[in-house]
């Protein structure tokens, strides 16, 4: 043991046990260490005088003693770790030059999937970790720091699989077995041809030979190359997408990718998590990791476990979080990272030419053996007749060569290798197309399948209106007024009593999961969804320079709004000290949890059934002007213990909001187009049923043979029911999500339907995976639900929709004509060929002939059929069902026909 009379310096402890010279590192990075480490070396002089006195003690004196001991020994631990932690990632000098202390390396392991919370907590938490990469965790960061961040932290970008050159695909392209064996009989004609005809004579064939093969492999690598290259042009549009962050004190939206450490950034339901980060504040925040940890279950997060991964997706609740890892950084560009995704896939129109390609290669390999048989048979024959079997010549060999070429040339024209080309470009043709008209196709077979579409389930808001929402009717205290215009909103002032109208400010300012924030031209904005921002603005109208105050109160509980509950509650203090609850949502939902009602007052008085209906009659009366209604109620609380959850019923019912959300222009239009198309459009929306069907009426949607029923209904129906009442259907209201998945799945099984599905939501994400084509919003949908549609509608219309499915059938019918085109000219070149070697002995159609016939039908005719663009007639014409032969019996007829009759012309002179 040492000598408790030994002299000790914080600098020599560091020499001894850490090998950290007393002048490296410098700075603050130094004082650090020695604050941590100065705990330990006074506790350690104690502890040797403990020692040295221990055997003059009592039990009892003995055992605190020891405790003592044991708090430094765990004292000396946690400076251990600490400083190992220090050690092990060291600060660069252009961290410590800009003042940051913690490397990018540290804040990723903090929030690793096998996050440590001592080493959280061993950095002083969330408020220790901001400090040290100079954030304030209410103001953001400055945007003058945007760029010092990202070099030093790094962008929030995941490293780019490195494009494929073009020589790598002319080397694809080389790979084709009939260009091998192609290849193989331009080196034999090449060698039999200089020997026989010498130079440069003999050289012609081959050569004739290799260049159309030529030709053709840079054709086909120009084709697949371009591509390439549009699909990561894609790629890059499809990760435009926008969040909010707070920096300099204001809240905006910037790019995902121009996210730095240090951003504080807002997460709400359906947001995907787009960088790994540390909780600050917010209410009932659930998230699905399954995308990275393969658990289903939601993980709670909250301070005591405040870590937040990319990739992950909120299912519930709001937040702020601190960027503390981005782009390669978090966990998921780590995984992203192990990946190799070209994200090319065959679409099922390829798969099935593919299939088409195969049986008519298999059929052009018959007649390309029998034609080199009967032709070799026929050269034995005239050999035998003439010189003899024995008596060969180097012109014999060259012979068989020449019969081999045409036999092998016969199956390259009969493989018609033209279709996956004609596809790709007819797809990639629309892609194009479709993105000038605002809609980006993220699969490229959504394209194809849209053709087909024979149903449209769509949302309301958002997609056959304009998404802009205002109050345009309210009813308070007994009174019902329009709202307008401002002259009205006067009129609502003065007659309501100032204790109505403080209680309803209060309830709509702080029961909202909308913000007030200021732009850059320091004008007031507002950020949300339509029907919040709806709400929010109408408050702000009335009062707005209460909105400060009480956006301040202490909100002790907040639940925000789901699809399932319908409906937002929170739980406030009151500046005297009291509580109060307030929530708002559905109509009908928030009216059956209402016992009383504020009079004009501001009295609270019993609601009797009497009152009750006639609201009820109130709210269909909005309803039926196409308002969507909503409804605020209060409850004032005495206390709440920590495990309850915020009240369900006994509320006092203040207003009834009528919200209007106008029908956008051309809607009517395209649903005509739909419905002359063969394509039933269904409006699928949990409004009340009145509004859907004053809505759906107005888009021309719900017809006298259509019915109008609520989501729960359906549940209700048996199968044989079920299927009867399908087909009627035109409006489903108060639908829940699993409302409308059971929708789209009942329409696929029953009746083989083709089901495109538009969605906004995260609750709208089952049925846009399940369906055949889905649609999200672009400026609406959340992330999670782009991230399971087809197609995005970048500017939220339905006469988009009905684009795409113009488009797609187009691409059907350009690809239908350029097969019957394609395989029209085989059909004529192998019959008269066959036909010719059989009687004639020769084949007229060289192998060179050939080659080129079958590249220029490869290339100008699909450029030039399967490019054509849509028109009107296309959308008469009723949609291809499931199931359906791509080549139907009057293509064939064609084909057969025209073959046959275009040979027999060029055989008989």
């Amino acid at each position: 043991m040492e000598s408790s009379g030994r002299s000790w310096s914080i600098d020599s402890y560091l020499n001894e046990h850490f090998d950290i010279p007393a002048k490296n590192p410098p700075g603050e990075a130094r004082l650090r260490w020695r604050r941590a480490v100065g705990l330990v070396v006074r506790n350690r002089r104690r502890r040797f005088r403990m020692f040295s006195g221990l055997h003059a003690v009592d039990d009892s004196q003995r055992r605190k003693i020891l405790g003592k001991v044991q708090v430094v020994i765990n004292v000396h631990k946690a400076a251990l770790q600490f400083i190992n932690g220090v050690r092990r990632y060291p600060l660069s000098n252009d961290l410590i030059k800009e003042g940051f202390c913690i490397s990018p390396d540290e804040l990723s392991a903090i929030t690793g999937m096998h996050e440590d919370p001592t080493i959280f907590k061993t950095h002083g938490g969330i408020n220790g970790i901001s400090r040290k990469i100079k954030t304030s965790l209410e103001d953001g960061i400055s945007e003058t720091e945007i760029e010092t961040r990202q070099k030093l932290y790094g962008t929030n970008k995941h490293a780019e699989k490195p494009p494929r050159s073009f020589w790598m695909f002319v080397w694809d392209a080389l790979h084709d077995l009939t260009l091998i064996i192609l290849m193989v009989c331009a080196v034999v004609s090449l060698v039999v041809g200089l020997a026989t005809k010498g130079w440069p004579k003999g050289i012609y064939d081959g050569l004739g030979i290799i260049f159309s093969i030529l030709l053709v492999v840079l054709v086909t690598a120009s084709s697949d190359y371009k591509q390439s290259r549009k699909f990561m042009e894609l790629d890059r549009e499809k990760q435009k997408i926008y969040v909010r962050v707070t920096r300099d004190s204001k809240t905006k939206k910037v790019l995902v990718h121009d996210l730095v450490v240090g951003d504080i950034l807002h997460l709400s339901i359906g947001d995907v998590v787009p960088a790994d980060g540390l909780f600050v504040s917010g209410y009932s925040l659930m998230i699905d990791e399954s995308s990275l940890s393969g658990e289903s279950e939601p993980v709670h997060v909250s301070e005591e476990k405040p870590f937040l991964h990319a990739g992950s997706k909120v299912l519930d609740g709001t937040a702020k979080m601190l960027v503390t890892a981005v782009g390669m950084r978090t966990e998921w560009g780590k995984i992203m990272d192990t990946l190799n995704d070209d994200g090319v896939d065959e679409t099922p129109l390829q798969v099935k030419l593919n299939g088409v390609a195969t049986i008519i290669g298999q059929i052009g390999l018959v007649f390309a053996i029998l034609t080199f048989l009967v032709l070799l048979v026929r050269f034995l024959v005239d050999k035998v007749m003439h010189v003899g079997l024995l008596n060969w010549s180097a012109n014999d060999a060259l012979t068989i060569v020449n019969y081999f070429a045409i036999a092998v040339t016969i199956v390259v024209v009969a493989v018609p290798e033209g279709l996956p080309l004609a596809v790709t470009l007819s797809l990639a043709f629309a892609m194009k197309k479709l993105m000038s008209d605002k809609a980006l196709v993220r699969h490229l077979a959504a394209c194809e399948t849209m053709g087909s579409a024979s149903c449209i389930c769509t949302d309301k808001t958002g997609t056959l209106t304009t998404n802009h929402m205002i109050v345009d009717k309210v009813w308070i205290s007994d009174v019902s007024k329009s709202v307008s215009c401002d002259t009205n909103i006067n009129k609502l002032k003065a007659a309501i009593s100032e204790s109505v109208m403080e209680i309803l400010i209060q309830g709509i300012f702080v029961n909202t999961g909308s913000e007030v924030v200021k732009g850059d031209d320091g004008k007031r904005n507002i950020l949300g969804t339509p029907t919040e921002a709806a709400l929010l603005e109408f408050g702000l109208s009335l009062q707005g320079d209460l909105y400060d105050k009480y956006n301040k109160l202490t909100r002790l509980r907040v639940e925000p709004f789901n699809s399932v509950k319908k409906k937002m509650s929170v739980l406030i203090q009151l500046p005297n000290g009291g509580l109060r609850s307030f929530c708002k949502g559905a109509s009908e939902i928030i009216l059956e949890q209402c016992g009383t009602v504020l009079n004009s007052e501001g009295n609270i008085t019993p609601l009797s059934e009497m009152q009750k209906q006639n609201i009820l009659n109130i709210i269909n009366s909005f309803a039926s002007e196409a308002l969507r209604t909503l409804c605020i109620a209060f409850k004032d609380v005495n206390e709440i213990s920590d495990d309850q959850t915020i009240p369900e019923d006994g509320y006092t019912l203040i207003a009834l909001f009528g919200i209007k959300d106008p029908v956008r222009p051309g809607v009517r239009d395209a649903v005509m187009t739909c419905m002359a198309a063969g394509i039933k459009v269904r409006m699928v929306t949990g409004d009340n049923i009145n509004t859907a069907k004053a809505i759906a009426k107005e888009c021309g949607i719900l017809t006298e043979d259509g019915i109008a029923i609520e989501g729960r209904e359906l549940h209700d129906k048996s199968t044989d029911e079920l299927k009867e009442l399908l087909p009627k259907i035109e409006v489903m209201a108060r639908s829940l999500p699993m409302d409308k998945y059971k929708l789209v799945t009942s329409l696929e099984s029953m009746y083989q339907e083709v089901v495109a599905v538009t969605g906004d939501g995260t609750n709208d994400a089952p049925a846009l995976r399940e369906s055949d084509i889905g649609l999200a919003m672009g400026i609406a949908g959340t992330e999670v639900a782009k991230e399971n549609a087809d197609v995005i509608i970048m500017d939220d219309n339905f006469s988009t929709i009905v684009n795409i499915a113009r488009w797609g059938r187009a691409v059907y019918l350009n690809i239908q004509k350029f097969v019957q085109f394609q395989l029209t000219v085989n059909i004529v070149a192998l019959i008269v060929n066959f036909v010719s070697a059989c009687i004639v002995g020769i084949a007229p159609l060289t192998a060179v002939q050939l080659l080129w016939v079958n590249m220029i039908m490869d290339t100008l005719g699909a450029l030039a059929l399967a490019t054509e663009p849509p028109n009107d007639e296309m959308m008469k014409r009723p949609p291809v069902r499931r199931g359906h032969s791509f080549i139907t019996r009057v293509m064939w007829r064609n084909i057969l026909g025209q073959g046959t009759s275009s040979a027999s012309q060029l055989l008989i002179p």
